[in-house]
């Protein structure tokens, strides 16, 4: 079926960052995902570029209030085994066809990634109305954001890639912007030092950024 939008828009405005997480350590799974949650920071992406990627999606999954989706989804197998690793949604770098045609048969949301106008308006055609906008920085930022929001009025994004706490004000200050994607909150000294209090603190301060009503 078509991109779920309420269900989508459910979860990506419980927050106004979603962070990005890149982690092998099983361990360390359940606290990270308790110091976010505890921050503010409900909705987590934990991204598929790691061997422990999936169990580690499950022990998120296990922490009360976590809403946990994989990111760099790139297959339909991926995406059967985020549902089966207990996701509730899906974020992908791009949106080829063949992603797409995939996601038709999965039972929960896919958030997929775009670059161009022209990208968006073929996943606009497909039924999706909600899109990652990837790599946010490296494609010309809030500008260029600002540029797709008369045109494309329809659509709705969450800028991911290169963003900080800083050029996260900037994105939610648009009127198509719903979250931003972010992995500042998560210093890696901090998770390998366990130090779980410091990204709670960094949590805070993400949640309490506020995009434009």
């Amino acid at each position: 079926m078509p991109q779920d939008a309420p269900a989508l828009r459910s979860v990506l405005s419980l927050a106004p960052v979603i962070p990005v997480i890149i982690l092998d350590d099983v361990d360390a799974a359940r606290p990270l995902a308790e110091a976010l949650v505890a921050g503010g920071l409900p909705v987590l992406e934990v991204t598929l570029r790691t061997p422990n990627a999936l169990r580690v999606i499950a022990e998120m999954a296990k922490v009360p209030g976590a809403i946990v989706g994989s990111g760099t989804v790139r297959s339909p197998l991926q995406m059967e085994q985020s549902v089966h690793a207990g996701c509730q949604f899906m974020v992908s770098p791009g949106a080829s066809p063949r992603l797409l045609d995939a996601a038709d048969e999965i039972g929960i949301p896919l958030l997929p990634g775009i670059g161009t106008p022209t990208e968006a308006m073929t996943a606009s055609e497909r039924g999706y109305s909600f899109l990652k906008f990837f790599p946010a920085e490296a494609m010309g930022g809030a500008p260029v954001l600002k540029a797709f929001a008369s045109p494309l009025p329809d659509i709705t994004f969450c800028p991911t890639g290169g963003i900080d706490v800083e050029k996260a004000k900037t994105y939610l200050a648009l009127p198509n912007v719903i979250c931003v994607g972010g992995s500042w909150i998560m210093p890696q000294d901090a998770i390998a030092a366990g130090d779980f209090k410091r990204i709670e603190a960094l949590a805070r301060e993400a949640a309490a950024l506020k995009p434009r009503a």
